[in-house]
């Protein structure tokens, strides 16, 4: 069972929120999902299930970022200021409680984690936090596309869209970029899925190991789920990995996001995997290591062995490898033993 919130960002940008619902009544308060860029929340739809069997009353939220949305140029901190304050609110109004936790991803952690160390979301008290979050590290060749060849690109296309592979468009430049791509990649048949790789990362594939997905999610369910990405937003993460920490230039969030003590008193789990080829692992640990500083042992970072970025949440096995320690994690409990993690 689910119902859909429309609501606006602070801006005035239009943003929704779809609350699922279990079987029965949660115990355990609202839970706010965020997803990443270029895609929408249905990448949580695995997850979903057992946080509602938790207790948990689920809110995902599809920020600006969301391919359900209109197609628009978005920065970063546009999202930190105006989008998740909103969504907390909006949560908060409509389940009638004081604080909230928090699951976000990618870019949605990203952002998320920006409003919270900025003190402005301080209604959260529990935060898991997969991929990235505070300090961006990325592949070499990674390093060099957003140095070399956003500017190139910013020239010619206004967003990057690994959905070419599935719905070719009538421009030269996507067109020549998506032969390229099919060209140097050979990990797979599915286009899309090579496009996400060469958007997103550096590696064959970027994203999740393909052992972790079944076949109907790599072939049916991952090309129509993947759209548009503006070259706005790889010019500020291009900015923010060249200082080692995520960088804004908009009035009401601080220059540099690590700068100072984080304002918030919400704890936070960091996932990482281990073969991420879009952030590295040693994203989540520079975080770690930041909160750890100032508020030593509240915090917790794990690296998944046999996980990537977005098959974290996508993967065959996420049920029994996984889960447990988000749902741990948000509990403010420690990871279960079967997990391969680190404190």
């Amino acid at each position: 069972m689910s119902r859909v919130v429309q609501f606006r960002a602070d801006d005035g940008t239009p943003l929704k929120l779809t609350n699922v619902r279990g079987d029965r009544e949660p115990t355990l308060g609202p839970v706010l999902l965020a997803h990443g860029a270029g895609v929408r929340s249905t990448i949580f739809h695995q997850l979903c299930g057992p946080l509602t069997e938790a207790g948990w009353d689920v809110w995902l939220l599809d920020w600006r970022a969301s391919i359900d949305l209109p197609p628009r140029s978005w920065t970063l901190s546009e999202a930190a200021l105006f989008d998740h304050p909103a969504a907390v609110r909006t949560v908060l109004a409509e389940t009638g409680a004081d604080r909230l936790a928090a699951v976000v991803h990618c870019q949605g952690s990203v952002t998320f984690m920006m409003a919270l160390a900025a003190g402005l979301l301080p209604e959260v008290d529990t935060v898991v936090s997969n991929a990235v979050s505070l300090h961006p590290v990325v592949p070499a060749w990674s390093r060099v596309k957003l140095r070399a060849g956003v500017p190139l690109m910013s020239r010619l296309l206004t967003h990057l869209d690994p959905s070419w592979g599935r719905r070719p468009p009538p421009e030269l430049t996507p067109r020549v970029i998506t032969a390229l791509v099919r060209a140097l990649h050979h990990e797979c048949d599915n286009t899309v899925c090579k496009l996400v790789s060469c958007t997103y990362g550096s590696g064959f594939p970027a994203l999740w190991r393909h052992e972790n997905l079944t076949p109907e999610m790599h072939d049916d369910f991952i090309p129509h789920e993947f759209g548009p990405v503006p070259i706005s937003f790889f010019r500020q993460m291009g900015a923010s990995v060249r200082a080692g920490r995520l960088i804004s230039n908009l009035d009401g969030l601080p220059r540099d996001h690590a700068a100072g003590p984080p304002r918030t008193d919400a704890r936070i789990t960091l996932l990482a995997g281990a073969h991420n080829r879009c952030f590295l692992p040693d994203s989540q640990r520079r975080t770690h290591a930041f909160l750890d500083r100032h508020a030593p042992g509240r915090h917790t970072l794990h690296i998944l062995p046999d996980y990537g970025h977005l098959d974290v949440f996508l993967g065959r096995d996420v049920h029994r490898e996984v889960f447990p320690l988000i749902l741990a994690g948000l509990r403010r409990q420690d990871a279960p033993a079967a997990i391969d993690g680190v404190r």
